[in-house]
């Protein structure tokens, strides 16, 4: 993650975003009175956010990790959506 300060965030801050945007990398903006920020493009907030829902409850959470280690074991199944 990099991290920039507030003044150089603020002096180019087009060129951060582009960076956050386009490397889908979140920026870290420090302030020299605390209260500091991490600016990241919306795509991968709302990554972020579906992986805290999915995570929330501790039974999905290891639901989807026995998944994960099925799938790692090659014991996952490839199935054909319904469609709806």
């Amino acid at each position: 993650m990099q991290v920039i300060n507030y003044t150089d965030a603020r002096q180019n801050l087009k060129s951060v975003m582009d960076r956050a945007v386009e490397d889908r990398e979140a920026i870290f903006i420090s302030r020299q009175k605390g209260g500091n920020v991490v600016l990241m493009s919306e795509e991968e907030y709302r990554s972020w956010q579906e992986t805290v829902y999915l995570l929330r409850t501790p039974a999905n959470a290891e639901r989807l990790m026995s998944s994960i280690e099925q799938h790692k074991a090659g014991k996952a199944k490839k199935r054909d959506l319904i469609d709806p």
